[in-house]
């Protein structure tokens, strides 16, 4: 398949985007720079908690580089190794904090090096370093990450717990010259008290006294300096859809949101948006650890991506994130690889299913229609209705429902869910609901005859995505395709002729892997993601949407270089919910909240997204 659009500037387009293609190389200065840092601040790090390193060959070396400055060289060393290795990642991502505290730092360094030790290499190594990041300064003019005032609180938490574990290394690397033996209690109280600049209950002979006390006086310097200006620093919060971008983006779905099945989820709040300069194309995305993540294909005009594309990438250079796309189409997948010369991979298939050529009947659907005939005999009854069409009260009860059945403390989605259910501009979504006859509010079930909710968003004027699916634990199994073939059976009265089910990832893997005649690399592959299965449940989701019969088309991602799949991957993972990195309940900050909802498409309880 082939996308032409006007104003091409690259050529043709490739007719696939299955397999691995490299991508831009990064530049190298600044990363070479970050890793002369790191190496450096590594090397004061320990010329500065352990003794025998200043007596060894390396601190030879190490007393040339910045950090060893005189008399206070153990607490100096410690100090400016951490600050070097607080920099060096920023420097890596080109950002232009990060280079002017470099540049301010290094010369000190030089200075510091002169006047205390009159060590020339020190100043050369110092001042060689610094001209690197002068004489490419061009390259370090990324902005500052969003952000807000909670991350000084975790800098407190996560750096004094980094010094209490360095303080206790260097309260105990001192065994010859401890006076008796204060137990782990005695040396914990030592660090405490060091670390705010008081003397502790265990005592050295000779000059190691005052080595320990300078070196836990800077860790807590260092950890009080960097938590108030992250406290007092301008706050940058993340981008949000504001009223005027949602307006925007649901008149390019109104006209253009048949394309994608996935489109109705850049609607989602959490998410920012970039527009094409004429306004008829847009990218929706969000920022995690440092990862630009956009989700589906771009929103609008075919002929107008190029324009979001670009827009998107001036933004991740801007900030120096790394740019990455999870779920797009091959149309999609194609178009960002022409425009940006990105690399992409096959993620795995989404499960679509056309209503008029869905049947219950044939021996393929056996096991689908005994059991849907099995729970209707139970007492079940199904309703399908659009949004707009269920009452407050009734949606409300909906909402509460879904919330309670999340089965999660967290969460879960972003590429393939909304984040809410029956919003009043989400009129257009269908709920399809599972009750038990004769059943009431009681103990076993507050909700009454409610037993199952499954949520589907528009998918332009005649198609709906599955976002949500929740069941009551005590209800009967297979309360979701009860619902789904509900759902199906009831499209046609609602306008819509094709249903777009769950993501299944490696789907081709999977089903190539168990055909006769699969070589052993497709089954070894196989069977590290049945392994996997266990935690993620990808075979089950597959064999899930595969019940159904559906037709599958692809789902890519789009990466720049595969060093960076490690990085989305993580990030992604962050994004949907299955790594919860915040910080503790009673430390975070306090957020309205929001309406429940199962935020990883078609999640729950033992039918997970992958």
């Amino acid at each position: 398949m082939s996308v032409t659009l006007d104003g091409d500037k690259s050529g043709s387009v490739p007719q696939r985007v299955r397999k691995f293609v490299r991508g831009p190389r990064p530049e190298s200065i600044p990363a070479l720079v970050g890793s002369a840092c790191a190496v450096v601040g590594l090397i004061d790090v320990a010329a500065g908690i352990f003794p025998r390193f200043r007596h060894s060959r390396m601190h030879t070396v190490a007393e040339v580089l910045p950090g060893a400055l005189g008399p206070f060289a153990a607490a100096l060393s410690l100090s400016a190794g951490l600050l070097l290795l607080l920099l060096a990642h920023g420097l890596k991502r080109h950002k232009r904090r990060a280079w002017r505290a470099a540049v301010v730092l290094l010369p000190a360094g030089a200075a510091a090096q002169f006047a205390y030790r009159h060590s020339v290499v020190g100043v050369l190594v110092s001042l060689t370093l610094c001209y690197l990041l002068v004489r490419h300064r061009s390259e370090f003019r990324a902005l500052p990450d969003p952000r807000s005032r909670w991350r000084a609180l975790a800098n407190f938490v996560l750096l004094g717990a980094g010094s209490l574990v360095l303080g206790l290394v260097i309260v105990s690397v001192h065994p010859g010259r401890v006076v008796g033996t204060p137990s782990i209690a005695d040396r914990l109280q030592h660090v405490m008290y060091g670390l705010f600049g008081f003397e502790g209950p265990v005592y050295y002979a000779g000059r190691t006294s005052w080595t320990v006390a300078y070196s836990l006086g800077a860790l807590g310097l260092l950890t009080a300096v960097t938590t108030v200006y992250l406290a007092f620093r301008p706050e940058h919060p993340a981008a949000r859809l504001t009223e005027d971008d949602e307006a925007r983006l649901r008149a390019l779905l109104e006209r253009h949101g048949g394309r994608d099945s996935l489109g109705h989820f850049a609607l989602r709040r959490d998410k920012g948006v970039v527009f094409s300069p004429s306004g008829k194309a847009a990218v929706c995305y969000r920022v995690v650890s440092g990862v630009m993540l956009a989700s589906g294909d771009p929103i609008g005009d075919v002929e107008a991506w190029p324009g979001a594309i670009e827009r998107f990438m001036d933004e991740a250079k801007a900030h120096s994130w790394t740019p990455a796309v999870m779920g797009c189409s091959e149309t999609g997948g194609e178009v960002w690889t022409r425009e940006t010369g990105l690399s992409a991979l096959e993620l795995g298939d989404e499960a679509v299913v056309d209503v008029a050529d869905f049947s219950l009947a044939g021996r393929a659907m056996r096991n689908v229609r005994q059991m849907v005939k099995r729970i209707e005999r139970n007492g079940y009854e199904t309703r399908v209705r659009r949004v707009r069409d269920i009452g407050d009260t009734e949606l409300e009860r909906i909402r509460a429902a879904a919330a309670d059945w999340r089965g999660t403390d967290t969460e879960r989605g972003f590429s393939m869910a909304l984040g809410r259910i029956g919003d009043p501009g989400d009129g257009d979504c269908v709920i399809a609901t599972a009750h038990l006859a004769g059943s009431g509010p009681g103990e076993e079930s507050p909700y009454g005859d409610l037993k199952a909710v499954l949520h589907f968003v528009p998918w332009g004027r005649d198609g709906m995505s599955l976002e949500l699916m929740r069941r009551d634990r005590s209800a009967d199994p297979g309360m979701n395709e009860l619902l789904i073939v509900a759902s199906l059976q009831a499209a046609p009265k609602l306008g819509v002729t094709r249903v777009s089910l769950n993501f299944a990832m490696f789907r081709s893997a999977l089903a190539r892997g168990e055909r006769l005649g699969a070589g052993p690399v497709l089954r070894c592959w196989r069977g590290l993601l049945i392994f996997l299965s266990r935690w993620f449940q990808i075979e089950s989701l597959y064999k899930f949407n595969a019940k159904f019969r559906p037709r599958w088309e692809p789902r890519f991602v789009v990466f720049r270089t595969g060093r960076d799949l490690p990085r989305i991957g993580f990030a992604a993972m962050q994004a949907e919910g299955f790594v919860n990195l915040s910080l503790p309940r009673p430390f975070r900050a306090r957020r309205p909240r929001p309406c429940p909802h199962q935020a990883q498409r078609g999640q729950e309880p033992g039918v997970r997204a992958a």
